[in-house]
């Protein structure tokens, strides 16, 4: 006799047992990054890493400051944990370890490394103009001022920040070395060593003060959009032996299996931007010339506003481009309204609305909108997904998990971004924002926005051929262009480090 619902509910313990179990991936074959959806719906998903840094992506903004990174001077009696976890080298930290210069106290928990192979020394996670590096080293922090430790934190959308520092083949590195020379001892997946304490600092570039930011995701499943990432401009080098000991001297394998599996090319290939930006801490140097300052977050605000209370027949008969601010002119250039009285008028409507709940569309996305900034609770991707499983079996179409959630998860991460400065405004999210306001002024203004986007495709797509059309296209707040800027929404199968990453 046919059991509905007893297939979904036996998918759904598979899929979560994955998570909290490790269901098997690897890089390549039918467990490779392409199939990595099938186990962990997220690597389909929104705001995915690693991804191409390309120069049209970044925004100057100055109010970044230096990486300052505390206790990283370890001493050489304490020891630390050297392992092989069959996807990559990792190394273990005391808590003691943190950086500050963030909105939270971020501890450390571990370092791990990815590498290409000796045929093709090329194995960064990250690219700089398509550009790959031989390696790349992870160092993983999490959120201590709300949660008690890693396993709290890596799926929810503040838990992580992970200091990425690129690695290249030259001179030899000493600080390196400091652990490298334990490197035969690992060699088969699960064995670990006792190492001395080393000065981690070492590892890091000099200069902490250059560097790019943008927010994403683990690179390995469950690929969960947790990370806050800080890629360092200045890439450090290693010696061609040393990358040899990376590429040559491991194994993914067990030490009793019958067919040892080398360990390299462990990298995840890029993923698509995503409406995301990359905002830079540096101004100077070539490739930059021309480089965007990112718009102030008081200018986000208020363009948030204005699409949740303000005149939406204006917005519509002004064209899509008003939604745009140009520097100290008003949002509505017809209007020539002083831009002080008009945001204390939608700041007035706006706490009405945020006293009366009831107007606004109960949703995730619409507290950030309502509150226009970051909402008190933070996605937690388990219980997401737990949530929209359950809504998909009920009308049997657990198959679109994926997309389902990247549905549920875009909107409110494209939003949380883009008042981060982080993001420019999609097209999905300014519909999500619209849905509060049933009105046919929404539906005029949803047409504008549609008709600008399409007029965009036609342009967009001979320029990428690459890239799936995408009702995902981001409204840039970047004045100098004054064009609707598009990403594609991504391929199911997503071009996918362990979800310690």
């Amino acid at each position: 006799m046919h059991r509905p619902g007893f297939a979904p509910i036996v998918l759904l313990q598979l899929s979560l047992l994955g998570v909290l179990q490790g269901a098997k991936w690897t890089y390549s074959g039918p467990e490779g990054e392409h199939h990595w959806s099938k186990h962990y719906p997220y690597c389909g998903g929104a705001f995915q890493s690693p991804i191409d840094i390309k120069s049209d992506l970044l925004r100057f903004d100055p109010t970044l400051r230096p990486i300052e990174v505390h206790n990283y001077n370890l001493s050489p009696n304490e020891q630390l944990t050297l392992g092989n976890n069959g996807h990559s080298v990792q190394i273990s930290l005391p808590s003691r370890m943190h950086m500050t210069g963030l909105p939270s106290r971020y501890t450390a928990a571990q370092l791990h490394f990815h590498w290409g192979s000796s045929s093709r020394p090329a194995g960064s996670e990250h690219t700089v103009n398509s550009r790959q590096y031989a390696a790349e080293m992870h160092v993983v922090h999490y959120n201590s001022d709300k949660y008690p430790n890693m396993s709290m934190a890596v799926d929810k959308s503040d838990g992580l920040a992970v200091l990425g520092v690129l690695i290249e083949v030259g001179e030899f590195n000493p600080a390196y070395e400091k652990f490298l020379k334990f490197i035969n001892g690992i060699k088969y997946r699960d064995q670990k060593v006792q190492v001395p304490g080393f000065n981690v600092r070492a590892l890091l570039p000099s200069r902490l003060d250059e560097y790019y930011r943008y927010d994403g995701s683990l690179t390995t499943p469950p690929c969960y959009p947790s990370v806050l990432w800080t890629l360092f401009r200045n890439h450090v080098t290693i010696s061609r032996k040393q990358f040899l000991s990376l590429a040559t001297a491991l194994y993914s394998s067990h030490v009793q299996d019958s067919a040892p599996v080398p360990l390299n090319g462990n990298y995840r290939k890029p993923q698509l931007a995503d409406s995301r930006v990359v905002l830079v801490s540096f101004k100077e140097g070539r490739g930059l010339h021309g480089t965007l300052t990112v718009t102030s977050p008081f200018t986000r605000k208020h363009i948030v506003q204005q699409l949740m209370v303000g005149d939406l027949a204006d917005l519509a008969d002004e064209g899509l481009y008003q939604l745009l601010p140009s520097g100290s002119e008003t949002l509505h250039a017809g209007k020539k309204k002083n831009l002080k009285n008009q945001q204390s008028e939608t700041l007035a409507k706006s706490q009405q609305q945020m006293l009366n709940p009831s107007l606004l569309k109960k949703s995730q996305t619409n507290r950030y909108v309502g509150k226009l900034g970051p909402a008190e609770d933070p996605l937690c991707y388990v219980s997401l997904e737990h949530s929209v499983f359950h809504q998909l079996r009920q009308s049997h179409t657990e198959n679109q998990l994926v997309r389902s959630l990247r549905n549920a998860v875009f909107p409110q991460l494209n939003l949380k971004s883009y008042l981060d400065c982080r993001s420019d405004l999609a097209l999905a999210t300014v519909r999500h924002i619209l849905r509060g306001r049933p009105t046919d002024e929404a539906v005029e203004l949803d047409h504008s926005l549609t008709k600008a986007l399409m007029k965009q495709r036609k342009t967009s797509t001979s320029m990428n051929q690459n890239v799936a059309k995408t009702n995902y296209g981001a409204l840039s707040p970047a004045t100098a262009s004054r064009k609707l800027h598009t990403q594609g929404y991504p391929h199911p199968w997503l071009l996918p480090m362990e979800w310690e990453d």
